[in-house]
């Protein structure tokens, strides 16, 4: 019966210059697939390419050895790059049977992502699902396995929150900022620094309905070219007192030694704002606000360590969540496991049913020739009564031969009954 396998590295086994040695382009997975087709050892492939992680998802050819099938594989990865085994020594993980289907199961619910309960590695693996779908690399049993995986993530996100709160400190950002107003829309953002925590804030609150992005920062070029990246408007720094009046939300990290922000200057800007209340998001290191600014009535003020807090209870609270999503994953892999080993048996349940109701309905036959004269209906009688029996007595044997035993069980069988041997007389 054909098996399952996994092999490849990821973020948790191998660090970007050894990833990206592996890694294969869009273009270059089509191709890479029919290489993997060709193998003798591989039945169906599937190539997930992504900045944390390559993985060849893979069935053997018929009752193959998967030693073989990994061997192949492993062969090809290093062929493919013009590359060293000895380069990718020690990254390369590879699951077989069960624990593979697991490890599908688990990367599809990002269970075992960089950032638990992240959405795009499901996107990214229903795309290379359809690259080998339509490349005709994927066959009935990776095929199930792949749409059990996702219906399993499914499951995962709508049945446990793993995949709510924020992932990090801009995200988090926008939280907070949702808890002063309740919404962003039509809110102005004032983004002061233009470093890479500034642009990410920046985009977190566009996207949460922020209608307005002013930039400022001391390098005017700068300046333009963050707010190019969030579609903003670039303004000059000696307008900082009069940009702060103007804000709803401001971000602020820039890389000044000193605070850019006091208490007196915030004190003008609520009186110009006519004390509506403003959010202060310092994310940076050493603060460009100062602390007492925070006193300032309709001031929130909040710090990288405010966001960090939130952003580890964001995470503990998905680390629990996690072990509710762990119990799916197992549940699910089981009934897939036992669909895939009643597959194995199909032929030896059917071997065995048809030879006792061949003998049953042989020695029904016998029985009526003995008999006299009959009442009509008794003939069918007769033979739903035998196929009945054979029904019973075949019930637990049936249940046995799907359940985890299956292989060493199936095979008895065939010995017992002789199912493989001549026909019965």
């Amino acid at each position: 019966m054909a098996e399952i396998v996994v092999i490849g590295m990821s973020h948790r086994t191998a660090p970007l210059e050894v990833r990206e040695k592996l890694a294969f382009t869009d273009d270059a997975v089509e191709p890479a697939l029919r290489e993997l087709g060709a193998l003798p050892s591989v039945g169906e492939a599937m190539l997930l390419s992504t900045c944390n992680r390559v993985e060849v998802y893979a069935a053997t050819r018929g009752a193959g050895p998967a030693a073989t099938l990994l061997a192949d594989v492993r062969q090809f990865l290093v062929a493919s790059h013009r590359a060293e085994l000895a380069t990718f020594a020690g990254h390369l993980y590879d699951h077989v049977g069960p624990a593979a289907v697991k490890h599908v199961f688990r990367v599809a619910s990002s269970l075992d992502s960089l950032v638990v309960g992240e959405p795009q590695i499901l996107g990214q693996m229903k795309s290379a699902y359809g690259i080998a779908a339509q490349a005709g690399a994927v066959g009935p049993l990776l095929g199930r396995c792949l749409e059990r995986a996702f219906g399993v993530a499914k499951r995962v996100r709508s049945e446990t929150a793993i995949a709510r709160g924020a992932a990090n400190v801009s995200s988090v950002a926008v939280q907070l900022a949702q808890r002063v107003f309740g919404d962003l829309d039509g809110k102005t953002v004032l983004v002061i620094g233009a470093g890479k925590m500034s642009d990410l804030a920046a985009r977190h609150l566009v996207d949460d309905g922020a209608a307005r992005i002013l930039v400022t920062n001391r390098s005017p070029e700068r300046a333009e070219a963050l707010a190019r990246r969030v579609a903003g408007e670039a303004r000059p720094w000696a307008d900082l007192e009069k940009l702060l009046a103007a804000a709803d939300v401001v971000i602020s990290s820039t890389g000044s030694t000193e605070p850019i922000i006091g208490k007196a200057l915030m004190k003008g800007v609520m009186k110009a704002r006519k004390h509506q209340p403003i959010f202060l998001m310092d994310i940076a290191v050493p603060r460009d606000i100062e602390p007492a600014c925070g006193d300032v009535d309709g001031v929130y003020l909040f710090d990288i360590d405010d966001l960090e807090r939130v952003v580890v209870e964001n995470r503990q609270g998905r680390e629990r969540e996690s072990q509710s999503a762990e119990l799916i994953v197992e549940a699910e892999t089981r009934q897939f496991l036992s669909w895939h080993r009643s597959q194995g048996v199909v032929p030896t349940i059917k071997g065995l049913r048809e030879r006792f109701q061949t003998v049953a309905q042989a020695e029904v036959q016998k029985t009526l020739a003995t008999l006299g004269p009959r009442a009509d209906g008794s003939e069918k009688a007769v033979r739903q009564l035998a196929d009945s029996i054979v029904a019973k007595l075949l019930h637990a044997p049936m249940m046995a031969l799907k359940g985890e035993d299956a292989d060493a069980l199936a095979a008895a069988v065939e010995k017992l009954f002789d199912l493989n041997g001549r026909e019965q007389k």
